[in-house]
């Protein structure tokens, strides 16, 4: 594509400038990431709109980034105009509307503060609310799709509000996240969340945030990399397993990663933490590649010890074309 041209006529539509090759590891939490074909950051609604429908009408390739966690950018970049979405409006009430650039937990701040309780669970989670809604975010039995009500979005060139069931939910993941999805930007939402003491919100929060300290380091990393599994069968016969996991049939990742003596381990600059074997870790000089090596390497090692495929939580985005070599 031409993307200089395409810079050229999507300025007549930007209230800023867009950029060309904008590095994208300046805007990923792992610190990776090589650069955007274009790049602009919105802080408006409307003109992320009127940006997403000129992208789908004339066959521009768009990827919508918030904070850049969950996501492992390929050293090669993304060819695409990528769409850093700081839309941050909200109107706080039991059905709480938002604009999916805002942060997770600034949302969470200003319901918790008007006494409207639901989402505790996301004071911990990086990133804005449309990375928790492509990826379903969650923690402690609680899930950003059970509180949806409505969404606003442009999906393939048409602007619509649609109902929680398009977006398809599953344990952490959606239809956004998968092969073939469809254009689609994700623009508002409406949750219904319930009154609540402010106190009694704020303490449960403090709890999460207490179990989340207390487990994840604080290095540069992406998150969760790799989902839980669900194996009842499995989560019978690990020894050591905590008792509530065992009858839930869940099976964290990071205890399979530590049960084959994997903390630590090391590919380039990418480590898996020490603290949290489910963190993989930036060392000050990774690369996407180094971070894509060490991940095959903890599937292979937990599927050859447990028959078991991980299944990544972190997604690997951009251009990975003669880039990836079996660790």
């Amino acid at each position: 594509m031409n993307w200089d041209a395409l810079r050229e006529a999507l300025s007549r539509l930007c209230i800023g400038v867009p950029r060309r090759a904008e590095p994208l590891r300046r805007h990923t939490t792992l610190r990776v990431g090589g650069p955007a074909a274009l790049f602009y950051k919105t802080r408006d609604l409307e003109e992320f709109a009127r940006i997403s429908l000129w992208a789908h009408q004339n066959a521009v390739p768009v990827f919508i980034m918030g904070h850049g966690s969950n996501i492992l950018v390929s050293d090669k970049g993304i060819p695409a105009l990528v769409l850093y979405n700081a839309c941050q409006g909200m109107a706080i009430g039991e059905v709480t509307y938002a604009e999916t650039g805002v942060a997770f937990r600034e949302l969470f701040l200003k319901t918790a503060q008007a006494g409207l309780s639901g989402l505790e669970f996301a004071v911990g989670i990086p990133g804005t609310l449309g990375g928790a809604l492509v990826s379903n975010a969650g923690a402690y039995r609680s899930n950003i799709a059970d509180l949806l009500v409505e969404l606003d979005i442009v999906s393939e060139g048409r602007r619509m509000r649609v109902a929680p069931d398009w977006m398809e939910f599953s344990y952490r993941d959606s239809r956004l996240r998968r092969p073939n999805a469809p254009p689609t930007s994700l623009l508002a939402v409406r949750l219904r969340l319930k009154p609540d003491r402010r106190l009694d919100i704020l303490r449960r929060a403090r709890e999460f945030q207490r179990q989340r300290i207390l487990k994840q380091p604080p290095e540069s990393s992406a998150g969760s990399f790799f989902k839980n599994v669900y194996d009842r069968a499995l989560a019978e016969r690990l020894p050591n397993l905590p008792a509530p996991m065992r009858t839930a049939g869940v099976v964290p990742a990071g205890y399979l990663i530590e049960a084959c003596g994997l903390k630590g381990y090391r590919v380039g600059g990418a480590c898996v933490s020490r603290k949290h074997a489910n963190f993989l870790i930036n060392c000050g000089w990774a690369t996407a590649r180094d971070f894509d090596q060490l991940a095959q390497h903890i599937e292979r090692i937990v599927y050859e010890t447990y028959g078991i495929t991980l299944e990544r939580e972190v997604l690997r985005v951009g251009d990975w074309d003669d880039l990836t070599e079996r660790a």
